[in-house]
């Protein structure tokens, strides 16, 4: 095989391991975000929980207070009635009585509501709370491993990239500078080989002529659709596929 192939192909490995590297630290921090998110998502229904419980609770002691409010007027209802001696004024205040013992009993009906309310708004608490330190737990867990994952391809990369300039040195400049124009248009995938007499990056089938002016290896082919620079070895299969 062509010289200057031999050195593109392990060129081209390297570069396909960095655009692999890369990716996977690309996926690493919406990954982290993800975690966070759903460990914030949890404490803000943690909070919202918390803020319904301290709010039913201050419902609950203004209706006591109102109870509170009524059995007062009731008290001094019942002292005016002690008091009055017409029938009418007596009979007014009998009303207001049971308006207020009736208003009572509405409020009771709210208290007891309430406290209904309260009881399952506690046992949210409990199991919102339960499942946000579980899930804390695990989400500073699996955030570590993709920090030491961060940290090992971080390293893993410099490796490559420093590997990459060494290998590109012993590359003939023409050829590397169009195998770096190819690599920023095409992708990983600059130096493919001929299978079935058709491209392996384009899967353009080609004339014969230029498939034998491959396999001679005396100079660097390239496709004339895509661009791609080709070879050929001898464990690639020339017979075409209908």
């Amino acid at each position: 095989m062509y010289d200057i192939i031999g050195k593109l192909l392990i060129l081209q490995d390297r570069d396909q391991r960095i655009l692999l590297v890369r990716e996977q630290l690309a996926r690493l921090g919406p990954e982290r975000e993800t975690l966070r998110s759903q460990t914030s998502a949890l404490l803000d229904a943690l909070d919202a929980a918390k803020a319904r419980g301290k709010q039913i609770e201050s419902d609950r002691k203004q209706l006591e207070l109102e109870v509170d409010a009524k059995k007062k007027q009731i008290a001094r209802y019942s002292l005016q009635q002690f008091q009055t001696k017409k029938n009418e004024e007596y009979r007014a205040l009998a009303h207001e009585i049971q308006t207020c013992n009736d208003d009572i009993v509405k409020l009771e009906d709210a208290q007891l509501d309430l406290m209904e309310q309260a009881e399952a708004t506690q046992r949210e608490i409990l199991a919102v709370s339960r499942q946000a330190e579980d899930l804390k737990r695990l989400a500073d867990g699996q955030i570590q491993e993709l920090l030491a994952r961060e940290q090992s391809l971080t390293a893993e990369l410099a490796g490559l990239e420093s590997h990459r300039e060494q290998l590109k040195s012993a590359v003939e400049d023409r050829a590397l500078q169009r195998y770096e124009r190819l690599l920023k248009m095409k992708g990983a995938t600059v130096v493919a080989g001929i299978q079935h007499g058709v491209c392996g990056g384009c899967h353009m089938k080609f004339p014969v002529q230029l498939v034998v002016t491959c396999q001679a290896g005396r100079e660097l082919v390239t496709c004339p659709n895509c661009g791609r620079i080709l070879y050929h070895t001898s464990d690639m299969d020339l017979t075409p596929i209908d």
